[in-house]
């Protein structure tokens, strides 16, 4: 059973259709996945300003010995 999905991992890659045909196209507008990618940096961003923001705020109200 080992052997057969070994053999069938290794066939994937020569039954798999080829990612592109070669010829480039213009861009019109940016991709889905670009638009992803930039909301995906923005959140993150956010979250770690976030983040050290309480972080500072937390330190600045502990008392002074």
């Amino acid at each position: 059973m080992l052997r057969f999905a070994i053999l069938v991992l290794l066939a994937a890659p020569a039954l798999a259709a080829p990612a592109h045909s070669g010829i480039p196209n213009t861009r019109t507008m940016p991709e889905l996945s670009d638009v992803a990618l930039f909301l995906v940096a923005v959140a993150g961003v956010w979250l770690a300003r976030r983040a050290l923001r309480a972080r500072f705020r937390r330190k600045d109200q502990q008392p002074q010995d």
